[in-house]
């Protein structure tokens, strides 16, 4: 169980499952559920939201090696 709020609002959300890497506090979440009679959401997804500069750390190790193995190196502007 945990809260989402906009700094306004606070919303208590209940989720039975392993909830994703990326989650934690501050971050932003998309939870998809359902509403119930006490006015928290039963999750039945959360996804993790992160920022335009976020890579995978599987996908930064690959363009730091191939970067570091490249023979040819770029122009110089």
């Amino acid at each position: 169980r945990f809260a989402v709020t906009d700094y306004k609002e606070e919303v208590w959300i209940t989720y039975n499952k392993i909830l994703p890497d990326l989650f934690r506090e501050g971050q932003g979440v998309i939870v998809l559920g359902k509403l119930n009679d006490q006015g928290e959401v039963e999750a039945s997804e959360v996804l993790a939201r992160h920022d335009e500069n976020y890579m995978p750390p599987e996908v930064s190790s690959s363009l730091k090696t191939a970067h570091a193995t490249s023979e040819t190196p770029y122009p110089a502007n």
